[in-house]
């Protein structure tokens, strides 16, 4: 059955057509030439040329020949799951978390480090053991490494937001993320905010899978925003769109980094959470410390629960008329039981456009991935770019 997507045969179209045909036989496998080149309106001769490059990549694999038909058995090619893979990096100021996946964005491995100097060298050296680790440990070659997507915590660029906060990464002002890594790790690099990679995340293989309209609120190192839009990430205009942590919440509320009073990032983030603590004397130093607080019932955790709940439910309504999405999704670095806890006490209001009868979807649900959906984000990103042909209409 045809894609959708056709491929052209102008040389210029080279990559577009790889990728036709790869997804072709990735969604209709075994797939012959013949039928490749019929359903994506290619010659056959360009399907031969770019199925020979595809296996030599080991992206396509042939499955025997089909026999049944008039003439000579046709060889068929069957999608190569294993044939590449690409990695996931999440660099937060407290955390690296490295993931990889199969061109099918399977996790085939995943690894967090705490307590990590994310200075521009330190951060560096400690990715490029951590990606060795995970190569050797899934008994992968270099050669087989699509890319890199490199998760980071916004904004991006000089703004007055650059240097506030407890997200901050040290040192990586004045560089160009992409220009370190692509230099460092010595492959194709992508960068993305953390927020929007874990949007992607969860389309790709969690509770967002079929949708193509929701928001993702995302706790990192502080409170971020991933909004997919008509199937489309939406970025804004210097790639910062989804700040949400500096919305005010509370009108001359908690002093906040930026310079702003009453932040939500002050109320409702992991750092809020544990500077809230610390006037008890509780030190939260992990997400398993969060975890055991709420099912003891501690009541300092049950009081941030509540105020943090409570600043929730006033962006939460306020996304939900924004963007009228199918859902929103809350999800991270922090367990989910706490997330749930979040869930529960986040009172979604009645005169919202989202408050509607024929809803197929929960409003507010938790995400899939947990703690890894940023980096199997990252990693998710270089498999699209690489299997997904565009749907611009090409000459």
């Amino acid at each position: 059955m045809p894609i959708g997507i056709v491929g052209g045969n102008a040389e210029r179209n080279r990559d577009h057509n790889q990728r036709v045909v790869l997804e072709y036989v990735r969604t209709n496998e075994p797939a012959g030439r013949a039928e490749i080149a019929r359903s994506c309106s290619l010659s056959i001769q360009a399907v031969s040329n770019i199925a020979a490059v595809l296996e030599s990549q080991g992206l396509l694999k042939p499955d025997g020949h089909r026999t049944g038909v008039r003439g000579k058995p046709a060889l068929q090619y069957r999608f190569n799951p294993d044939g590449a893979f690409a990695v996931g990096v999440e660099l937060r100021p407290d955390a690296i978390v490295v993931s990889l996946l199969n061109l099918s964005g399977e996790l085939s491995y995943s690894k967090r480090i705490t307590s990590v100097v994310a200075d521009p060298q330190t951060a560096v050296l400690q990715i490029l053991g951590l990606l060795e680790e995970a190569m050797t440990e899934t008994n992968r070659e270099r050669s087989h490494l699509l890319g890199a997507g490199i998760v980071m915590p916004g904004p991006f660029g000089q703004t007055a937001l650059t240097s506030a906060g407890e997200a901050v990464l040290p040192g990586w002002d004045n560089l160009d993320p992409q220009e370190v890594f692509e230099k460092s790790l010595n492959c194709p690099t992508l960068i993305e905010n953390d927020a929007t990679a874990a949007a992607v995340s969860e389309r790709v293989a969690g509770v967002a899978k079929g949708l193509d309209d929701f928001c993702f609120v995302y706790f990192g190192a502080g409170i971020g925003l991933g909004v997919i839009s008509n199937g489309h990430i939406q970025r804004g205009a210097y790639g910062n769109a989804g700040e949400i942590g500096h919305i005010i919440t509370q009108f001359q509320g908690n002093q906040c980094a930026c310079g702003n009073k009453g932040c939500l990032e002050t109320y409702a983030s992991r750092f809020a959470a544990i500077q809230y603590m610390q006037k008890f004397g509780i030190d939260l130093s992990t997400g398993a410390d969060f975890a055991k607080l709420l099912q003891e019932s501690n009541p300092h955790m049950l009081d941030w629960l509540d105020q943090a709940g409570g600043h929730l439910s006033q962006v939460i309504g306020t996304l939900e008329n924004l963007y009228d999405p199918q859902t929103i999704i809350l999800g991270g670095a922090l367990p989910d039981t706490v997330i749930d806890a979040l869930i529960e006490r986040i009172e979604l209001p009645v005169g919202s456009v989202s408050n509607r009868a024929d809803r197929q979807i929960a409003r507010l649900v938790r995400g899939f991935s947990g703690r890894q959906t940023a980096a199997i984000g990252g990693a998710a990103m270089v498999i699209h770019q690489t299997i997904t042909p565009s749907h611009l209409t090409l000459a």
